[in-house]
């Protein structure tokens, strides 16, 4: 059994005692790819470093909406050094460049639940990367967070509005781009939202809540959806699953997820590790390793 994390803060802190151990037992349950996404300039750096350690490790680099006060005239640039060279995909589906362990720009997007920043300048920042990640041919992962307990409120819709805008540019520029946008991270939204992300060619990652008991919701909505358009992630440290609930979280409970996914699907743990890996190789043109 393969499995991916497409969503992990490895570079937190809460794993500075023992970030060895937990990769272990993350290589013990299977996985065979973690991503490492950043939240500002110094976290994406760490996220770079970290993911230049391991084979396994991959990084995405990008301003979160929570941090978007920090955004200055020269950090889209600063973010594009980081970057370095990537490959990029040719109309014959081989790839020119060398490779590089930055896979994504991200963890970027809106978040009106704390209210960190305006909106309006969140989606200032998170158009700015957008288009970067446009210039790159680098997929984006996103965030959104609701006002209170809204399936679908103005954070989605902006959201959504703001993505139609740059697929729409991605599409009249023939960018390959098009075909593997991005994901929506620790979906939580409602299932109209998620089929309007999917129509524009956007997987949606599936965390630890979806495993909750009270988390009907999510279940109905992760299992209305097709696999081959679903990510499993961590968020780790945050957000454990059932029956880690309260516990830090970690790479090796993605297995818990899958578990969940596949009963909502009525598909084998087997299938759905098989099916989200392929889809996380695909988004992310990282391979498969055995």
């Amino acid at each position: 059994m393969k499995l991916t994390d497409t969503h992990c803060h490895l570079d937190f802190n809460k794993f500075d005692v023992d970030r060895d151990e937990v990769l272990g037992r993350a290589w013990e349950a299977g996985l065979t790819r973690i991503l490492i996404p950043g939240i500002t300039l110094p976290a994406s750096r760490s996220a770079v470093k970290l993911a230049e350690s391991h084979p396994r490790l991959f990084a995405a680099i990008g301003i979160h909406p929570n941090d978007s006060l920090t955004w200055a005239s020269e950090t889209k640039n600063e973010l594009r050094v980081l970057a370095g060279p990537h490959p990029i995909p040719t109309s014959d589906s081989t790839t020119v460049g060398r490779s590089n362990k930055v896979v994504a720009i991200g963890e970027i997007g809106l978040d009106y639940y704390w209210d960190s920043a305006p909106h309006v300048h969140q989606q200032m920042v998170l158009n700015e990367q957008l288009a970067l990640a446009m210039e790159l041919r680098l997929p984006v992962v996103l965030h959104c967070r609701e006002k209170g307990d809204a399936l679908h409120g103005a954070c989605a819709e902006d959201l959504i509005e703001i993505l139609e805008k740059w697929v729409d540019r991605l599409r009249v520029e023939k960018s390959l781009l098009a075909e593997r946008p991005g994901v929506l991270h620790s979906f939580s939204g409602s299932r109209e939202t998620a089929q309007r992300a999917i129509r524009l060619g956007f997987y949606i990652g599936v965390t630890g809540p979806v495993t909750y008991k009270n988390a009907l919701k999510r279940q109905e909505v992760s299992g209305a959806l097709p696999l081959e358009r679903l990510l499993i992630e961590t968020d780790a440290p945050f957000l454990a699953p059932h029956p880690q609930r309260g516990r830090r979280n970690e790479p090796a409970f993605v297995v818990e997820i899958a578990d969940k996914i596949a009963q909502l699907n009525s598909r084998s743990l087997d299938e759905v590790a098989a099916i989200t890996s392929a889809n996380a190789a695909r988004l992310f043109s990282w391979g498969e390793m055995d």
